[in-house]
């Protein structure tokens, strides 16, 4: 069996637009007719770009080739160029084509994807999402962003716990949310005491909401010096949050190392980075115990697989990234299934929508689980006809200059 051809679909995310402005797919099919799907994460290009870069690897790499030699096409793309350091572009890429070869394997044995990478452990698998405005208030934002200054669940904290209450009901046992702020350029920075008692009452006040029946996991893109994450975490520790998300920018793991030192919340990283060797840094260095690698930038499936397994032998957990489409969340569901060490998985709200939308048949969602498919495969198809009817233009990007939780 020979990958004979490819395509790639650009697709805009209608409002509100949770999961980022635009989500890019990656579909292989071989000499047999079996195809399979992928998904690129978010690359600082323009998408456009993104769908010729992805069309220039297939077409040296792909095209061609064996889609069960997934090592042999891993260490070919990686190492193209003979750079031996793949960046996150490449990465994305990569990962893409990767889960559309394990997709038309399963598919070619008959077999879940968690069933050729170990085996099911995890019939039901956690998740978290985290808080969203109401319907109407998302679509204010959305079409007006002057009024991104509103009150809103990610500013104020009244409104932050009401809807934490209102997400416990509906059986989520976890919930993340990010008070510190929007990151900026200029991060790392010191935190005001204003930001730093803002961020306590709200970790206070959604704790006051649901009680002990979700954890809390507090969430930050890197914003802070070390200094300023430790400072923040002595005035949020009274409240127990399950993690402590990147405190400081992922390259500097002797800063992030500190933090956790100095603390007893747990510290969560992974979104930013990529590969084994990354993720090895953060293990020797103790800069971390809970791992949330995006299966769509990290290099895929596999090499998610063998991060988890150092994770394992270091006694961390995973708790892989999601804020994209459905497929890289449908890889993800695939290795939470077969890995002993998973803690939760994230997800946006039920994971309905327009992630359910552009799928021929929704990923299953029951009161704060996922139950992972039995269909061969990833156990998803993309509905093509929806991708069409939403190729990229471009509008709307003025939303994710104004709305948290922000896309990496």
């Amino acid at each position: 069996m020979k990958i004979r051809d490819y395509r790639i679909f650009v697709v805009e995310n209608p409002p509100p637009q949770y999961g980022g402005a635009y989500w890019i797919f990656v579909k292989l099919i071989t000499d047999s007719s079996l195809e399979g799907i992928g998904e690129v994460y978010s690359l600082p290009f323009h998408p456009k770009v993104v769908e010729k870069m992805i069309a220039d690897i297939c077409e040296r790499f792909v095209i061609g080739n064996d889609p069960f030699h997934i090592e042999q096409l891993w260490r070919r793309v990686y190492s193209s160029g003979y750079s031996q350091r793949s960046d996150l572009s490449l990465m994305g890429i990569l990962s893409g084509i990767e889960t559309a070869c394990w997709d038309i394997n399963g598919k070619e044995l008959g077999k879940p994807v968690y069933e050729l990478l170990g085996g099911l452990i995890h019939p039901r698998l956690r998740t978290y999402t985290y808080l969203y405005p109401e319907t109407s208030h998302q679509d204010r934002l959305y079409n007006y962003p002057e009024n991104a200054e509103e009150k809103n669940v990610y500013t104020d904290p009244d409104l932050a716990a009401e809807a934490a209450a209102k997400y416990a009901t509906q059986g989520f046992t976890a919930l993340k949310f990010d008070p510190v702020g929007p990151y900026s350029v200029y991060d790392p920075r010191m935190l005001s005491l204003e930001s730093m008692d803002r961020a306590e009452r709200f970790v206070r006040q959604i704790r006051d909401a649901v009680g002990s029946r979700c954890d809390l996991l507090f969430g930050t893109h890197g914003q802070m010096t070390a200094e300023s994450a430790i400072r923040l975490a002595k005035k949020i520790e009274p409240y127990d949050p399950l993690w402590f998300e990147e405190p400081v920018p992922p390259e500097n793991l002797e800063a992030m190392k500190k933090v956790a030192q100095a603390t007893s919340i747990p510290v969560a990283t992974g979104e930013r980075l990529a590969t084994k060797y990354e993720f090895a840094q953060v293990l020797q260095k103790q800069a971390a115990g809970i791992l949330q690698m995006a299966l769509g930038r990290v290099g895929g499936l596999l090499e998610a697989k063998k991060i988890a397994g150092m994770a394992e032998a270091h006694y961390a957990l995973i708790a892989p990234h999601l804020y994209c489409g459905p497929i890289e969340g449908a890889a993800n569901i695939h290795l939470d299934a077969c890995s002993p060490n998973f803690l939760i998985q994230e997800g946006i709200e039920h994971w309905g929508g327009f992630h359910a939308e552009i799928l021929k048949k929704p990923i299953q969602w029951e009161e704060g689980y996922v139950i992972p498919p039995s269909e061969p495969g990833l156990g998803v198809e993309l509905n093509e006809e929806v991708a069409l009817r939403h190729p990229y233009t471009g509008k709307g990007l003025h939303l994710e200059m104004h709305q948290e939780p922000v896309p990496i």
